[in-house]
C-alpha cells in the first residue's frame, strides 16, 4: 500500500523577523494537505537559514514534492536560491511554485530549470490532487487538474483555471507547526500582540493594475460567522493575541454578508486594521458603523489611486475622487484613521498627474489632518498578467520607456530579481521616469512624512516626531519640496517608519 502523500511547504524570506507575520497561505495549504496526507512549513521569515532547513529536511524525510511560496519584489530572489538549492541536492524531486509571481507569471516561473510545475490562483486544491499524483506516479502528466501550468516535451502547458471555493478546514489553522505561534504576534500601534488574520478571499472588483483581480478575476468570498468566533477565539484565549491585522483583500464587501462578522469581531472587541474602498465604507448603514466602532476598527487602507476621474475609470476603480474626500471625514467622525494610497507618475501626463496628486494629498489633509498618505509610483501589469476574462477588454496604451522603447517585461525569474524590476514590482519606480521626477516624489514625500509622522511609529520618541514635524511645517506650508537636506540629515538620526515599506 502507497504511503500517503508528504508535501514540504516553504516560505523565503521576505521582510525582518521583527516584522514577520503568520504565513496564512501556507497554513490553507497544509490544512488542506492534511486531509490526505502530511505537510511541514518552513518559514524563511523565522528561520533566517531557511535554505539549509530546508535541505536538512528533504535529507531526514521523505517529500513527494516542495510547495514554494512566491511573491515578486524581494522574496523571489530567496525563492531562487532555495530552489536552485533543492534542484542541485535532490534533482529528481519536484519543485512547485505558487502565489502571486507563478499566478502573474507562469511562463516566466517555468522557464526556470529548477520549477517544474507553476499553480495559478487558489492553490489549496490544485497543490493538493498534484502532490496526490505524483506520489502515486511520479512520471504521470497532470493534464487534468485545474490551475496547475507544467511542462511537456519542451512546451509550457496551461491547463484550465479552477474556479474558485471557499472551504472551511472544519479546525483552527495548524499554527503549531510554525513552532511557537506566539514568536508572530508583533508591538503595533493596535496592540502588544497583533495577530495577523484573513476572513474574505478575493474582491469583486476588477482594477487593472491589481494582482488580487488577475488571481481572483472578480470572485470573493466571506466565510461563516461561526469560523470567524473559532479563530478569534484561538488567537484571543489560547495566543494571547489583542488585537488583528486583517489581511482581507477587501474587507468591506456587501453589508448584508459583513453584519453578521461584524457583530462577532463587536464581541471580542479586538483593535483592527483593514484593507476597504471609499464606497463600501460611504454605503455603510448607521447600524453597521454601530457595530464598527464597538469592534474597535482603528484604521482602514483605502486605496485612493488618483484624483483623476478619467484615470479611476480607465483603470476600473469604480470610485470616484469625491468619494475619496467624503471618507477622509467619515473617517474623521467615527474616530477611525483612513490610510489612503495613491498611485503618482503615470506613464501619461506623468508630471501633470503627479503635482495634481499632491494637491488633492494636501485637500485630504485639510479636510482629515490624521489620514495616513502613502505614495507609490503607478506600475501596471503586463496585459499576459491580467485575468482571462480581463484580457483585451480594454486596449492598453502600450508602455514605453524614457527613451519611447517599448517597456520589455523580463522574461526569467532571474531578470525579475535585477533592482529596476524589484522596484517595478515594489511600486517604487517605473522605466518611464527621469531623475528629476524621481527626486520630486522623493522629496515630497520626505516633506510629507516628517511633516506628518505616522501613528504607526512606535520607535521614534514622541520629541523627536515634533521636532521633524516643527522643522518641516515650513517646506510643506510654502510648498517647497525641492531638495530638503534638513530633513534628510535629520532622518539619519530618527528614522521615520515607512509603512509603504514595512506596513504595520
Amino acid at each position: 500500500m502507497p504511503n500517503p502523500p508528504n508535501t514540504l511547504l516553504v516560505n523565503p524570506t521576505i521582510t525582518r523577523r521583527a516584522s514577520a507575520r503568520f504565513p496564512l497561505s501556507l497554513l490553507h495549504l497544509s490544512a488542506t494537505l492534511d486531509r490526505s496526507g502530511s505537510s511541514r512549513i518552513i518559514d524563511g521569515n523565522i528561520d533566517r537559514h531557511f535554505v539549509a532547513s530546508t535541505l536538512r529536511a528533504i535529507e531526514q524525510d521523505r517529500f513527494d514534492a516542495v510547495g514554494i511560496s512566491v511573491m515578486g519584489g524581494p522574496q523571489t530572489a530567496p525563492a531562487i536560491a532555495v530552489s536552485q538549492a533543492i534542484r542541485e541536492r535532490f534533482p529528481a524531486l519536484p519543485i512547485v511554485w505558487g502565489g502571486y509571481f507563478p499566478t502573474l507569471y507562469p511562463e516566466v516561473a517555468l522557464s526556470a530549470p529548477y520549477v517544474d510545475y507553476a499553480i495559478r490562483g487558489q492553490g489549496e486544491k490544485t497543490l493538493q490532487e498534484l502532490v496526490t499524483a505524483l506520489s502515486a506516479e511520479p512520471s504521470a502528466a497532470p493534464a487534468n487538474i485545474a490551475g496547475l501550468s507544467w511542462k511537456h516535451q519542451g512546451t509550457v502547458v496551461h491547463n484550465p483555471n479552477r474556479h474558485f471555493s471557499f472551504a472551511d478546514p472544519g479546525r483552527v489553522l495548524p499554527y503549531d507547526k510554525l513552532g511557537d505561534p506566539r514568536q508572530y504576534l508583533a508591538r503595533t500601534f493596535l496592540g502588544r500582540r497583533t495577530a495577523a488574520h484573513q476572513v474574505a478571499i478575493g474582491c469583486r472588483f476588477r482594477c487593472t493594475f491589481c494582482g488580487v483581480a488577475a488571481m481572483f478575476g472578480g470572485t470573493t468570498m466571506l466565510p461563516a460567522a461561526a469560523r470567524l468566533e473559532r479563530d478569534l477565539s484561538y488567537l484571543k484565549y489560547k495566543l494571547g493575541a489583542d488585537s488583528i491585522q486583517y489581511f482581507d483583500h477587501n474587507f468591506f464587501d456587501r453589508e448584508e454578508d459583513m453584519l453578521p462578522l461584524l457583530e462577532v469581531m463587536a464581541k471580542y472587541a479586538m483593535p483592527w486594521w483593514c484593507y476597504a474602498r471609499a464606497d463600501a465604507l460611504l454605503n455603510l448603514s448607521d447600524e453597521a458603523w454601530k457595530l464598527v466602532r464597538k469592534s474597535r476598527l482603528k484604521m482602514a487602507y483605502i486605496g485612493a489611486e488618483s484624483p483623476n476621474g478619467q484615470m479611476l475609470k480607465e483603470i476600473r476603480k469604480g470610485t470616484r475622487p469625491d468619494q475619496t474626500l467624503a471618507v477622509a471625514e467619515l473617517c474623521r467622525r467615527h474616530g477611525v484613521i483612513p490610510e489612503l494610497s495613491f498611485m503618482v507618475a503615470p506613464p501619461e501626463n506623468t508630471e501633470e498627474e503627479t503635482e495634481h496628486t499632491f494637491e488633492f494629498i494636501r485637500e485630504l489633509k485639510r479636510i482629515n489632518p490624521e489620514s495616513e498618505i502613502i505614495v507609490y509610483v503607478y506600475t501596471p501589469l503586463p496585459e499576459s498578467s491580467r485575468h482571462e476574462k480581463d484580457r483585451g477588454r480594454r486596449a492598453a496604451t502600450p508602455l514605453r520607456d524614457i527613451n519611447g522603447e517599448p517597456v520589455m517585461f523580463p522574461s526569467t525569474p532571474e531578470e525579475w530579481t535585477q533592482p529596476q524590476w524589484v522596484n517595478y514590482a515594489c511600486h517604487a519606480d517605473a522605466p518611464w521616469l527621469d531623475d528629476k521626477m524621481r527626486r520630486r516624489i522623493h522629496d515630497f514625500v520626505t516633506v510629507l512624512r516628517c511633516r506628518y509622522p505616522t501613528v504607526q511609529d512606535l520607535n521614534s520618541p514622541p520629541w523627536a516626531k515634533r521636532a521633524l514635524s516643527a522643522t518641516a511645517s515650513w517646506r510643506y506650508r510654502f510648498r517647497r519640496y525641492d531638495r530638503p537636506w534638513e530633513l534628510n540629515l535629520a532622518n539619519r538620526l530618527v528614522r521615520l517608519r515607512m509603512p509603504q515599506v514595512s506596513g504595520l
